[in-house]
């Protein structure tokens, strides 16, 4: 297994720490909301050994990367995405994008094209647009989403443990739960506001429309985070020739709960 360099730098200067390992086809995997590269690790180990690079950021004011004050807009979140893609050289990529990725991956082809691109996967993603407006009327109330933000700010750790259950399976490990919980948590506050604020303001909807590479989306029926109906499942419908794979009693954490089924389905498409 090799490591290559480990950062990028962005537009404005902000160092993002990448983890690069193997060599062969890129897999660029890209994180959930308050997630570092390090939640892919058993990913990158068996992709590895299939024969794949897999190269992880860690999101600005994540994980190992830079702590700057601004830049959690989609744009400049995705021109980040854009400058590990770039300096690290990657060409035909699959992206696989969790959660929150999602956005960043559905922008990354609208924004900067997808001539780099060979296929995308979207796990439970959060497009294409989650907060309610006159022309996606079964979305999310703005009022909802901004109780749920000020219920964040007024203290993060109790709003993690009151959602922890819908988050994972009854048989996640304690283990596991604490090890999320607490890469969460060493997330700045007004970090994680800021980028819960990109979700909630993202419409992708035009965007997910003009992909014309293969996609696959694969969802939890159980998702609470991010309800079937309301984003994989619209995605799905609007990603012309994507592939929609619908996973029982599954929840939002799929690369932590359904880690096996996931990569056999990832690799499957990969290999197609």
């Amino acid at each position: 297994m090799v490591s290559q360099p480990l950062c990028a730098i962005a537009s404005d200067g902000t160092k993002l720490f990448v983890q690069d390992w193997g060599s062969g086809k890129p897999v660029l995997l890209l994180s959930a909301w308050t997630f570092d590269s390090s939640v892919w690790g058993s990913q990158i180990v068996a992709l590895n050994a299939k024969g794949y690079r897999c190269v992880a950021p860690d999101r600005r004011g994540h994980g190992r990367s830079d702590l700057p004050m601004k830049g959690y807009d989609l744009d400049t979140l995705t021109d980040d995405v854009a400058a590990v893609i770039e300096q690290h050289d990657l060409h035909d990529v699959t992206i696989v994008a969790h959660s929150m990725g999602s956005i960043e991956a559905v922008n990354y082809m609208s924004r900067h094209g997808s001539g780099r691109v060979a296929r995308l996967v979207l796990a439970a993603p959060t497009t294409p647009c989650l907060v309610q407006t006159e022309d996606n009327p079964d979305a999310v109330p703005r009022p909802m989403i901004d109780a749920q933000n000020a219920a964040i700010a007024q203290d993060f750790p109790k709003w993690i443990g009151e959602n922890e259950a819908p988050f994972f399976t009854p048989d996640t490990s304690e283990v596991t739960r604490a090890w999320i919980k607490q890469m969460m948590l060493s997330v700045p506050l007004p970090v994680a506001l800021a980028c819960r604020q990109t979700i909630s303001s993202a419409d992708l909807r035009a965007a997910a429309k003009a992909i014309d590479r293969p996609t696959l989306i694969v969802h939890g029926d159980q998702d609470a985070s991010a309800p079937l109906a309301l984003t994989g499942a619209k995605t799905a419908s609007l990603i012309s020739g994507s592939r929609l794979v619908v996973y029982e009693g599954a929840p939002h954490a799929l690369p932590l709960t359904h880690s096996a089924r996931l990569l056999a389905d990832l690799s499957a498409f990969i290999d197609a």
